[in-house]
């Protein structure tokens, strides 16, 4: 392989880069031509809604075409993310199995990774394209523009992720390796398409082929689950139905284009922003000096101040990215043990999913039609449960601290921390309060927040990172296009299911169990959290929201109330080991290995549970202040 490399060179002159070398070139080249119109397109979502707030609110002159030109710009800023995401690596994948791999078997799968969303994306970007001429036809009402402009999108978005999965591969270090995923991924593909004339005589037992085997496999070797969810819903409607794939990718659009979801990367882009500018160091630095002379005083301080910055950010790895590094060396000081540290902010993280402006809150109202304002609204008190419940235990485990060299924080200290920290204290309300009052919608009242968090760095705190802000809007653009990529897979695949009668017949089975809502109630919590477990929150709530919600309207449980017993039950399976990925995003942010907290966290699991149940038993906690 040297030699050859050698006389290329000497082949090509002093211009000449060995092959791998011209791959880095190119995808040195590539990344910044996708990042920098991603990072753009944020910042314009940001002014058009803002925009938009401000005329209809200030101005009493409302815009008409701003939600349009957000819609249009929203759908480019996903599929642009998306890629970005692709290149970074950074598409939401299980990595539990494969961690626990030898590494050449590691490193194959690793391949297949890419190797399976790259035949995903092979089948996807032709009916792409021939669904974005098909939009050529169909106008907007308002700016009078070919809907093509919108739709050209996903047909884009897809080729610079194939041009993406193709320099992954060539960038591999073995390429022996490489050749072997592409021909197992070939093999499979092409077994399956061979297999067809069968699955059509086969029914509704393709379902369990493609939506519970084929997903399985792939989720569990690694596959990105967007592309997990593509494949099998492409390969479902491809080999079983005369479908055209186009609808598919209608589908696909119509989930990643609900207006609500804009408020996603907005809301991703704010958690970065009170973590740069210092307020989220204020607020629990405020914490800190109430209660840290309490024995346990740092971890009630660690719950509390999950809880508020949850209020703001709404992304749960922002939130623990602006706390853990504040809290951690002081707590580690007093004599915490890191599994426990680890533990308890994995435990905060499913304690807080109800929290508004949770994602998870804002994905399940489009995609079920429950108010977003309700569920914000509903979503305070269940938290406080589980914060509660929690708090027994840390109380139990820390009732024998020894706290002689803890200086206890005077009245003077308190009241100087709280004026500093009175600013970002004062965010969570200030967004609710736009929200209640009128002045701006869930998927606008983010760009107040925004604007708000701006102007306490600069002003008020005196710490705003310039040269941060690019890299912020990126990673805002990569995980917001992430998210809306699984959205946009899970949509296609539920309406499969919707097709196929398969949602009818579970209706039937969950509203004849024994035991009526109780029973009903019982299992959609054991569904959640392996759910949540095995594929991720998001995900879990856009395949299965649609299909629960009007079970449970017909067994009488209220939507909210149900919302939020089925959102923390997802947070439970996504927060606990050794399947749940927010676990491990935990342990990455801490820096502390995995294994320290298995055992800890049992402890903090068996309360989130009793917690949980409370919620479940009580529907007041969720419905008594709408």
């Amino acid at each position: 392989m040297a030699t050859t490399q050698h006389s290329h060179a000497v082949l090509g002159g002093s211009a000449a880069l060995p092959p791998r070398r011209w791959v880095a070139v190119l995808d040195g080249a590539l990344g910044p031509l996708v990042e920098i119109p991603a990072a753009l397109l944020v910042v314009a979502e940001i002014l058009v809604l803002l925009a938009g707030v401000v005329s209809r609110y200030l101005l009493h002159q409302p815009i008409v075409w701003s939600d349009e030109l957000a819609s249009i710009l929203f759908l480019w800023l996903a599929m642009l993310g998306a890629a970005v995401a692709f290149r970074r690596g950074e598409h939401m994948r299980m990595t539990a199995v494969v961690g626990m791999c030898p590494p050449p078997v590691r490193a194959f799968l690793d391949l297949v990774a890419i190797a399976a969303p790259l035949a995903f994306l092979l089948m996807v970007v032709g009916p792409a394209l021939e669904f974005a001429e098909e939009e050529m036809f169909i106008t907007t009402p308002a700016l009078d523009l070919p809907n093509a402009w919108r739709a050209a999108a996903l047909p884009v978005g897809s080729a610079l992720m194939l041009a993406m999965a193709g320099l992954r591969l060539l960038k591999a270090a073995d390429w022996r390796r490489t050749v072997w995923a592409l021909a197992l991924v070939a093999v499979i593909a092409g077994g399956m398409m061979a297999l067809e004339p069968v699955f059509r005589g086969l029914g509704n037992y393709n379902l369990l082929i493609f939506f519970v085997g084929l997903v399985a496999v792939a989720v569990l070797a690694g596959v990105p689950i967007a592309f997990a969810f593509g494949l099998a819903t492409f390969g479902y409607l491809a080999l079983t139905t005369h479908t055209p794939l186009l609808v598919v990718v209608g589908r696909m659009d119509e989930g990643m284009s609900h207006l609500i979801l804009l408020s996603v990367p907005l809301f991703v882009f704010l958690g970065l922003l009170i973590e740069m500018t210092g307020m989220a160091a204020a607020m629990v630095s405020f914490l800190a000096s109430l209660l840290g002379h309490v024995r346990g005083g740092l971890s009630y301080v660690l719950v509390g101040a999950m809880y508020l910055v949850s209020g703001i950010s709404g992304s749960k790895a922002a939130d623990m990215a602006a706390v853990a590094p504040v809290l951690f060396p002081e707590m580690k000081n007093r004599g915490a043990k890191p599994g426990d540290l680890v533990a308890l902010l994995s435990a905060t993280g499913a304690q807080t999913e109800t929290i508004p402006p949770s994602l998870v809150l804002i994905t399940l109202g489009s995609v079920t039609g429950v108010s977003i304002s309700a569920l914000f609204t509903g979503g305070m008190l269940p938290g406080v449960v589980l914060a509660i419940t929690l708090c027994a235990v840390v109380w139990w485990r820390y009732r024998g601290e020894d706290l002689s060299g803890v200086r206890r924080a005077g009245a003077g200290e308190i009241g100087r921390k709280f004026l500093i920290a009175l600013p970002a204290l004062a965010l969570p309300f200030v967004i609710r309060a736009a929200v209640v009052e009128g002045v701006a919608t869930a998927t606008e009242v983010s760009t107040i927040g925004i604007i708000y968090s701006v102007l306490a760095g600069l002003l008020i705190y005196r710490r705003f990172d310039w040269a941060r802000l690019g890299p912020m809007l990126v990673d805002t653009a990569s995980l917001s296009g992430a998210i809306l990529l699984i959205i946009g897979a899970a949509t296609s695949m539920a309406w499969a299911l919707t097709q196929s009668g398969f949602s009818g017949q579970l209706a039937a089975v969950m509203a004849g169990l024994p035991g009526g809502a109780v029973m009903f109630m019982a299992v959609s919590i054991v569904a959640f959290i392996v759910l949540g477990s095995v594929l991720e929150g998001i995900p879990a709530i856009v395949l299965f929201g649609p299909l629960l919600f009007p079970i449970a309207r017909q067994m009488g449980i209220h939507d909210v109330h149900y919302a939020m017993v089925v959102i923390l039950s997802m947070g439970v399976g996504l927060f606990a080991p050794p399947f749940g990925v927010g676990y491990y995003a935990a342990c990455a942010i801490s820096r502390i290995h995995p294994d320290e907290g298995m055992k800890p966290i049992v402890g903090y699991i068996l309360a989130l549970i009793a917690g949980l149940i409370v919620v479940a038993a009580v529907p007041w906690i969720s419905t008594g202040f709408l």
